[in-house]
Formats: C-alpha cells, sequence, structure tokens
C-alpha cells in the first residue's frame, strides 16, 4: 500500500497540529497531562522502549501515555504494560493514521529512533517534541523542538531511548509490570524445556546448523527437552539442524503472542541477536544471546534489565568497524549493517571475511555457548521464568 495516502492526510493535521503548538505553552512540560512516544520501529526495537515507557510512568503516573506500535507488535501490548495504551500504526496504511487522527492533543511527545516520525506528533498536536540528536536529512528534524544528544560514552539503547525523557530512571524491569495477554491455544513442551530459535533478519546472524543440533543434544543429556524456533519461511533451519526430526519444532507455527507465552514457561532460550532474544527479556527467560554484527555494548547490557538472566556471546572480528546507528555515526559504536548480498571484502586486513561467509557467527564456538547455557541452568533465578505460564497443566518443577 503506498505512502502517498497517508501523507496526503498529514498534511492537514500537521497544520492544525502546528498551530495547537503555537498557541500553547512553550518548553518542556513539567506535568503532562497526555504523552505520546512515536516510532515504527521493528521487534527488538520496539521491546527496547521498555525502558522509556516505565520512566515515564515513574514520572508520570497519573499521564495518559499513548504509543505507536507496528500492527504486527501490537498483541504484545494488549494487557497495557505501564498502563501505555499502544496504538496501530503503519506509514502504508491509512486506516492507522485516521485512528490515530481521533486522539490528537499531546503535551508531549518522544521520538526514538528515526526523527520523521516527528511529523506524525505534530500532526496529532503535540505542543513539545523531543527526539534524538543529527538525524539527516534535516527536514525530518524541522518540528523537533528539542534534540537529545547520544551519549559520549559505550550505552544500551534502552538507557539512551529512556534518555529521551527527563527525570529519575524507572526501576528494574520485573516480569509482573508486563502480565502477558491470552494467547490461542497451542500445545506446550513437557517441563523442563529450552527453545533454540535459529531466524534471523539476516542470514549474517545464522549460526551453523551442525553446533545447533550438537547443542540440543547437550541439553537433553542435561535433562532439558530442547524445542525450536524459527519464522514461517526459516524452518529449513530446523531441518538442516536437526534433519531426523529428533525434537519437537514451533517454526512457523506460533503468532507473537503463542511464541511469548513459549518462552515465559521455558528454562532457557538461546539465540542470535533478533527480536526473539530481546522478547525474551520481556518474559524473563533466562537467555543466551550470540551476537554476530550486531552490537553486544548497545543490545545486551541494559541496566533496565539487569534482574533478567542472561549472557551474551560475540567474537571479536574486524569488520565489526560500522559507526552507524539509525543514520547517525556514534563514534563507540561497533557493529556491521552489511548485506549478505554484497559478499564484498572489507578492506581491514588481507584475512578480512567477506559478507557472505557470516565469519563472526562461526567464532562462537560451540564450547562458549554451552557453558553459558549451564550457568544461566544453575542459577537460581531461573525459576523465575516458569512462574507465569498460562497453561493449568504446567507447573514449576
Amino acid at each position: 500500500m503506498s505512502r502517498l495516502p497517508s501523507r496526503l492526510l498529514l498534511q492537514p493535521l500537521l497544520l492544525a497540529g502546528s498551530v495547537r503548538a503555537l498557541l500553547g505553552p512553550r518548553g518542556y512540560p513539567q506535568n503532562p497531562r497526555r504523552i505520546l512516544v512515536a516510532h515504527h520501529l521493528l521487534l527488538g526495537d520496539t521491546l527496547m522502549l521498555s525502558a522509556l515507557l516505565a520512566k515515564l510512568r515513574h514520572q508520570h503516573p497519573d499521564a495518559e501515555i499513548v504509543m505507536t506500535c507496528p500492527k504486527a507488535i501490537l498483541p504484545l501490548y494488549a494487557s497495557k504494560p505501564w498502563g501505555v495504551r499502544a496504538m496501530a500504526y503503519d506509514p502504508r496504511d491509512v486506516s492507522t493514521l485516521r485512528a490515530l487522527s481521533q486522539q490528537r492533543g499531546f503535551d508531549l511527545a518522544l521520538v526514538p529512533g528515526d526523527s520523521r516520525y516527528s511529523w506524525l506528533a505534530r500532526g496529532l498536536g503535540a505542543r513539545y517534541i523531543v527526539a534524538q540528536a543529527d538525524d539527516t536529512p534535516d527536514y525530518k528534524n524541522w518540528f523537533v523542538d528539542e534534540q537529545r544528544a547520544w551519549p559520549r560514552e559505550p550505552a544500551a539503547l534502552p538507557e539512551i531511548f529512556a534518555g529521551l525523557a527527563r527525570g529519575e530512571d524507572a526501576p528494574a524491569f520485573a516480569s509482573a509490570h508486563w502480565p502477558l495477554p491470552a494467547c490461542k491455544d497451542f500445545t506446550l513442551p513437557d517441563l523442563p524445556y529450552a527453545v533454540l530459535h535459529l531466524g534471523a533478519s539476516t542470514s549474517l546472524k545464522f549460526w551453523p546448523a551442525e553446533r545447533w543440533q550438537a547443542l540440543a543434544a547437550a541439553l537433553q543429556a542435561r535433562g532439558i527437552t530442547p524445542v525450536w524456533s524459527a519464522g514461517k519461511k526459516e524452518t529449513e533451519l530446523v531441518t538442516a539442524a536437526d534433519p531426523q526430526g529428533r525434537f519437537r519444532s514451533y517454526a512457523g507455527q506460533l503468532d507473537l503472542l503463542q511464541l511469548a507465552h513459549l518462552l515465559r514457561g521455558a528454562r532457557l532460550l538461546v539465540g542470535p541477536d533478533t527480536g526473539v532474544t530481546h522478547l525474551g527479556r520481556i518474559t524473563a527467560t533466562p537467555t543466551v544471546t550470540l551476537f554476530g554484527p550486531g552490537s553486544e555494548v548497545l543490545c545486551a547490557h541494559a541496566p533496565f534489565f539487569r534482574d533478567t538472566p542472561a549472557v551474551a556471546l560475540s567474537a571479536r572480528i574486524a569488520c565489526r568497524n560500522q559507526q552507524i546507528i539509525f543514520r547517525r555515526k556514534i563514534d563507540w559504536v561497533q557493529r556491521c549493517g552489511r548485506g549478505f548480498e554484497a559478499a564484498s571484502p572489507v578492506p581491514t586486513s588481507p584475512q578480512a571475511p567477506r559478507c557472505g561467509q557470516a565469519l563472526c557467527m562461526e567464532q562462537i564456538g560451540f564450547d562458549d555457548v554451552l557453558d553459558a547455557c549451564q550457568q544461566l541452568l544453575e542459577s537460581p533465578r531461573v525459576q523465575n521464568s516458569s512462574q507465569a505460564h498460562d497453561n493449568p497443566r504446567v507447573s514449576i518443577p
């Protein structure tokens, strides 16, 4: 669906919203009654907004907080964590903009990541808009009232997002903050089980199939039943890792809410740096995350999630040398955003890998992953992940 109809509808909203902003009080509101968080982020980044949402509720206990949300992610927010009302927004679907236009009139709007959504915030009548600094091209910032600088020292994205709001940070995340909405019935594995998630947004994040196979066997030997997870178009990853079909596969069978319930009952989650492993934070599932091209600093060590058991593994590799995040160049960022299709040499050394090799994932050794799994299985906090199970036949072992 074309974005043109949405842009046409946004123009009169922008006019009305700009007039409202000019007529109203200026400056960061001390006691906002209505707050908007405007974005269209992917699953993992959306979940990392949790620190911001918690901070807003901590600072403004009586405010109405509305967050735009991609339609596919919306079901996760049906239980209104931190009292936040999520509303569907898709720039290609004009009906979502019409629904949002009925909610016009916000005292404060925060725009994480892509500052183009400051236009949406102004169109919805936000009086004061805060976004992160240095987005390009500059037209994205025309309606931004305050640009918050990126930290000069390494920091995790949840804390960077939370920095859009002023004041004291919220307490650390606990699973009670996010009760999972009910999902459609599906058959859960017998406890205890581990979810091995093989899929990712790019094949450069795939871990070798034979190592997944070995990991599943090692967990089974420890009394933990492994089950496979992947997207609808990634079932061949499971076939490669388990050609004999020894273990149950949920690949392509679950919607997002069902997957969340599967994770909440799991003793362990292992997967690449992807939205599913970030979902493991929300479900308080002990998680081992394999960072290949992604940034462990940005996505793993967030103080807000300090009470969720997790281990991040990555290999030191020369070509994780790009410093771009959300179109900004940040000196301390070390990541790789190269596509698999490029397959061009990285000019850092004669031995530098090609993008088609996923060498960063291949260098994460099996023994290191198994040791991380054992560490989490022995942690006393591991029992927390089995407590909120909606299936009455399942109990804490």
